[in-house]
């Protein structure tokens, strides 16, 4: 008699984490963990050890949302200094590793003025020597050059950190990740497994092709105690297999935040995946068990964890056929590489693009186009946004560009002609630069400077500009972090006052006022583009 077989829930979520915190781009790639385990990760839990209390207190404050204040049910103090205490004994490394590389940059700040770097490799901290370059730019101030790919071989990208929590999503709300650390729940399964292990395909295959429990067990490789725990997450009832568009022309869904898929018969493309699980709501959704059986394309702007998110990513690699990512400028300790960090968890085919740059997809192409703004003035070339023709149309899925130079897109146009729909971003009044990228600074930076340096995408007047250049056809406004599913990254609540509000409002009256279809998106919609 043959064992029974099951499905996974709708509602089964993974969080993927790095020593017990959740995992994003700047968490996988090497020296970039160094510097969050060291200036963020430490702090944080040093600062709820010392007063739990103020944290408890801060989190209950809207006006402290997002801010660094560990969000728990209860106090898991004993719990918190016993992860403090671990990371101190497992990562000394890479504290050390952090205190490196601040030691190298403050050297150069002092010592390199002009002349040859040549004598100063000597100088440069053991932990660092021979993964990195010393160099100038050409008006002669110095910086590092990372060797990404030696560290990534190193003892500084250590997989036995990775781990992944499984639990069931019954609402959106979920403590902010970057400043509260997961803990082991009765109801949860933490499994000390690499992102790049192949049973996370073999787990989320079965929200389409059942399995029985030994062969999942098999391939995850848990114990006997959390037997009954899993047995939870699983269901005999049939769930349906997604079928594949098949009509005539382009069909799009918006699923939220970024994440638009844009299909034709013969391809599916989805940009920046960040996707609801299935679970009841007041708020309508698409939801994993809305994609396609196979998604041929991802495409990724940027490494910003609300469009490079590796929870949805793992989710959806068994059904992938290319990552499309931007390309890397090479070695900046705050750009770190999207191709590598995605090869470390397990993707095997990703295609880097670089400016300007054409993949050839059937029916069409995706084009990669500058993207300016909502990285602070920081020099990372790691973003792009993507152009999609398919079926005789072009959709242009700008995710938070800015136009802080409208020559770029004069230039962009003539290139490329006028746009049908537009997708833009107006998170027009975003976090300082600190809030994603302070961990990485060798010297703190004037409160001042820091605020006047926002990760902030196109306001009113930045954004019309791109739909008079292009000429656009359609308008919606998309990217604003709006979605209750993903406030756990963004921490973002708005009110009808908010800045981001008033300016999208603007432009989407000013659209329609021209006799544009506009709309600010929220939740989901589908959109049908018929054949030229």
């Amino acid at each position: 008699m043959s064992e029974e077989k099951f499905y996974v829930r709708g509602n089964v979520q993974i969080e993927p984490l790095f020593n017990n915190w959740y995992a994003y781009p700047l968490l996988v790639a090497p020296a970039t963990a160094a510097m969050n385990i060291a200036n963020s990760h430490q702090k944080i839990m040093k600062s709820y050890v010392a007063a739990p209390e103020v944290h408890a207190a801060a989190v209950k404050n809207p006006a402290m949302r997002g801010g660094p204040f560990m969000d728990f049910d209860g106090d898991r103090t004993a719990e918190v200094k016993a992860l403090l205490q671990r990371a101190a004994a497992e990562q000394a490394h890479m504290i050390g590793l952090a205190d490196s590389i601040k030691a190298l940059n403050t050297m150069l700040l002092g010592e390199a003025k002009g002349h040859s770097l040549e004598g100063l490799y000597e100088r440069v901290p053991e932990r660092l020597r021979g993964y990195v370059e010393l160099v100038y730019d050409i008006n002669h101030q110095p910086s590092v050059r990372f060797i990404e790919r030696l560290l990534y071989k190193s003892e500084y990208f250590d997989t036995s950190l990775q781990s992944v929590l499984l639990s069931l999503a019954h609402r959106d709300e979920r403590p902010f990740v970057f400043s509260t650390p997961r803990l082991e729940a009765a109801d949860s399964v933490h499994l000390r497994l690499p992102f790049d292990h192949p049973g996370i395909d073999e787990l989320f295959k079965m929200r389409h092709v059942p399995q029985t429990f030994s062969h999942i067990k098999g391939a995850l490789g848990f114990g006997d105690e959390y037997d009954e725990r899993f047995r939870s997450f699983l269901t005999a009832e049939r769930q349906t297999r997604p079928a594949r568009y098949a009509g005539e022309g382009v069909r799009v869904r918006y699923y939220g935040h970024a994440c638009v898929l844009v299909e034709t018969k013969d391809v599916s493309v989805l940009t920046d995946p960040v996707i609801s699980y299935d679970y009841d709501s007041e708020f309508p959704r698409y939801t994993y068990a809305d994609l396609p059986e196979t998604i041929d394309y991802v495409l990724i702007t940027h490494s910003h964890a609300d469009h490079f998110m590796l929870e949805t990513l793992l989710q959806l690699r068994h059904k992938i056929g290319h990552v499309v990512v931007p390309r890397n400028g090479g070695g900046a300790l705050e750009d770190p590489s999207l191709r590598l960090i995605l090869q470390s968890a397990g993707f095997n085919n990703v295609i880097e693009v670089d400016e300007m740059e054409t993949v050839d997809v059937p029916g069409g192409g995706i084009t990669a186009l500058p993207f300016l703004g909502e990285h602070a003035d920081l020099n990372i070339r790691t973003k792009t946004a993507h152009l999609i023709r398919l079926g005789g149309r072009s959709i242009l899925c700008a995710a938070d560009s800015s136009n802080l130079e409208p020559k770029l897109y004069e230039h962009v146009q003539r290139d490329i002609g006028d746009i049908d729909v537009l997708f833009i971003g107006m998170e027009c009044d975003g976090a300082p630069l600190s809030w994603v990228y302070g961990s990485l600074l060798s010297k703190p930076l004037d409160r001042k400077m820091d605020r006047s340096r926002k990760l902030s995408g196109s306001d009113f007047e930045r954004g019309i500009e791109i739909v008079s250049r292009f000429n656009c056809g359609r308008v919606f406004v998309y990217a604003m972090g709006q979605e209750p599913w993903l406030c756990y990254v963004t921490s973002i609540v708005y009110t009808d006052d908010s800045k981001q509000i008033v300016e999208s409002n603007k432009l989407v009256e000013e659209c329609r006022a021209r006799g544009i279809e506009a709309e600010r998106l929220f939740g989901c919609k589908e959109i049908f583009l018929d054949r030229t």
